[in-house]
C-alpha cells in the first residue's frame, strides 16, 4: 500500500511539474496579447518656455516640465480616440482634472525620448513615444461623462452597409458583365439588418464615391461594402431507369471581401472551392450562397472595425524643396493632436514625398479631418495657405505644398516658425506652457480663439 501512494505521488508531482511548466511558458504570450489589446502606441511632443523665470533658476525643472508636457500630450492623443477634437478643448479642465494629470497611472512605458532640443522658435522640444493604457482611458472619460452629465465619447451609430453578390458560369462569357444576384443580395442583407444595421445600395454608394461634391453635401456613403462573386457550371446525368435528364447546378468556386469606403482599406477577403456543393435549381443556389457569405461575418467583425482606436493613411506631399524640409512636415505631423504616429516612407526632391500617418479613427470622411484637423494648423503656423488639398482616393491624400517664389526659405519658415500643434492649444495649456510676451503674441496670431483665455501673467 505504502508503495502504490509513494508511486502516486510521484506521477502526481511529475504532471503538476508539467501543467505549471506549460502554465509559465504559455503566460508570457498571453499576457503580451493582453497588454497589446489594451494599450496604444503614441508619438507626441512636450514643449517648454526656457524664458520662464522659475527656469532661469532650475534648468532641471524645466526638463521635468518638458518631459511632463511630452506625457500629457501621449494622453491628450489617446482621449482624441474618444473624444472629439473641439469637445476636448471646450472641457479642458475636466479633462485634464480626471485624465491628463494621471499621466504617470496611464502611461504604460516612455519607448523613445529624444533630448531636450532649443529650436529656431525659441522653445524647447522633447519628442516621446510611449505605449497608453487605451482601456484606462476610457474608463476615466465614461466616469467623467457620469460625472459631469457631459456626452464626451464619439458617437459611433450602427454600421452601413451595402452590399452586391455576382454571378458567373460556364453559360456566361467572360468577356459579360456580371449578373447581378439579387436573391444573394436580400439573403445577405437580411443577415445585417439582423444585426441591427442599415443596408444601402451598393450602385448608390459607387455614385457618391465618384461624385466629388458628395462630401461638401454631406452625403454620406456607406461605412462598408461587401462584394462577393460565385461561379457555377451545369451538369447533366441520364438516368438510365427512366431516361430522363438531371441537371445540376454545381459551385465552382466563390469569393468575398469587405472594404472599409472611409480609408479604401480591403479589411476581408477570401477564396474558397467548395467540394460536393450542387443544387437542383440557380435560385436555391444563390440563396444558399447568400448564406454562406452571411456566415463570414459577425456583429463584432464591423463594430471592431469601426471601434478602431486609430486608423492609417497616406498623407502625399508635392513640392517639398529637400529632405530636411520633408522630416520637419514629419515632426509637426507627429506632434497634431489627432495624429497618433508619422513616418516619412519615399521622399523626392520637388516630386512627391509619402509620410504613413496613424490618425485616431473618427468614422468620417478623412480629407474633411485632413483639412480641418493638418492643413489649417500648418497653415497658421506658416502665416498663410502653403498647403492645399487636392485629392483623395482611399486612404490617400495629396497635399500640393506651395513653397512661394524662394522655396530654400520655406525649411526656415518650418524652423523659426512655432509648432502647429499650438494652433489648436487650449488656452490653458498655453497660460502654462508660454510666459514670454513675444512668444504669446505669436501664439494669439495663431490661435485666435484663446483670446483672453490665455491671458494670463507674462514674463515682460
Amino acid at each position: 500500500m505504502k508503495t502504490s501512494m509513494y508511486t502516486f505521488s510521484i506521477r502526481f508531482c511529475r504532471t503538476f511539474c508539467l501543467f505549471m511548466a506549460g502554465v509559465l511558458f504559455l503566460a508570457p504570450s498571453i499576457a503580451t496579447s493582453a497588454d497589446k489589446a489594451e494599450t496604444l502606441i503614441v508619438t507626441a511632443e512636450g514643449l517648454a518656455d526656457p524664458n520662464a523665470e522659475m527656469y532661469k533658476k532650475d534648468k532641471g525643472l524645466m526638463v521635468e516640465d518638458l518631459r511632463r508636457d511630452a506625457q500629457r500630450q501621449a494622453i491628450e492623443k489617446a482621449v482624441g480616440v474618444y473624444v472629439e477634437s473641439s469637445t476636448l478643448v471646450e472641457n479642458y479642465l475636466l479633462i485634464e482634472d480626471k485624465v491628463l494629470s494621471k499621466s504617470k497611472g496611464l502611461i504604460k512605458q516612455i519607448l523613445e525620448q529624444s533630448p531636450p532640443r532649443l529650436g529656431e522658435n525659441g522653445l524647447m522640444h522633447m519628442q516621446i513615444k510611449a505605449e497608453v493604457f487605451i482601456a484606462d482611458v476610457k474608463t476615466a472619460l465614461q466616469s467623467l461623462s457620469r460625472e459631469n452629465r457631459l456626452s464626451l465619447i464619439k458617437e459611433h451609430g450602427n454600421p452601413t452597409i451595402s452590399v452586391a453578390v455576382v454571378v458567373r458560369d460556364a453559360k456566361r462569357s467572360s468577356d459579360d458583365v456580371p449578373e447581378n444576384s439579387s436573391i444573394a443580395d436580400n439573403i445577405l442583407k437580411e443577415h445585417f439588418v439582423n444585426f441591427g444595421y442599415r443596408v444601402w445600395s451598393e450602385a448608390y454608394t459607387q455614385l457618391l464615391q465618384q461624385d466629388a461634391g458628395a462630401a461638401k453635401s454631406n452625403r454620406k456613403v456607406a461605412d462598408f461594402s461587401v462584394i462577393g462573386e460565385a461561379k457555377f457550371k451545369q451538369t447533366s446525368i441520364n438516368l438510365k431507369a427512366s431516361g430522363l435528364q438531371v441537371t445540376k447546378h454545381v459551385l465552382t468556386s466563390w469569393t468575398v471581401k469587405c472594404i472599409n469606403n472611409h480609408t479604401g482599406e480591403e479589411i476581408y477577403f477570401n477564396n474558397k472551392v467548395p467540394k460536393n456543393k450542387a443544387w437542383a435549381d440557380e435560385d436555391q443556389a444563390l440563396e444558399d450562397i447568400g448564406k454562406l457569405i452571411g456566415e463570414e461575418f459577425s456583429k463584432d467583425f464591423f463594430e471592431s472595425q469601426l471601434l478602431k482606436p486609430s486608423q492609417k493613411y497616406q498623407i502625399q506631399l508635392t513640392g517639398l524643396p529637400d529632405y530636411d524640409t520633408a522630416m520637419l512636415f514629419k515632426d509637426e505631423f507627429a506632434g497634431l493632436r489627432n495624429i497618433l504616429n508619422a513616418e516619412l516612407i519615399n521622399f523626392e526632391t520637388n516630386g512627391l514625398s509619402q509620410f504613413e500617418v496613424e490618425c485616431t479613427s473618427s468614422g468620417g470622411n478623412f480629407a474633411q479631418t485632413i483639412n480641418s484637423t493638418v492643413l489649417k494648423p500648418l497653415n497658421a503656423k506658416l502665416d498663410g495657405p502653403q498647403l492645399k488639398l487636392m485629392s483623395q482616393h482611399g486612404n490617400v491624400v495629396r497635399i500640393a505644398v506651395d513653397a512661394g517664389s524662394h522655396p530654400e526659405l520655406l525649411q526656415q519658415s518650418m524652423q523659426n516658425s512655432l509648432p502647429a500643434s499650438l494652433a489648436t492649444a487650449s488656452p490653458e495649456r498655453i497660460n502654462k506652457l508660454i510666459q514670454d510676451k513675444d512668444l504669446r503674441d505669436k501664439v494669439t496670431r495663431m490661435n485666435p480663439g484663446i483670446g483672453a483665455g490665455a491671458s494670463g501673467a507674462v514674463n515682460n
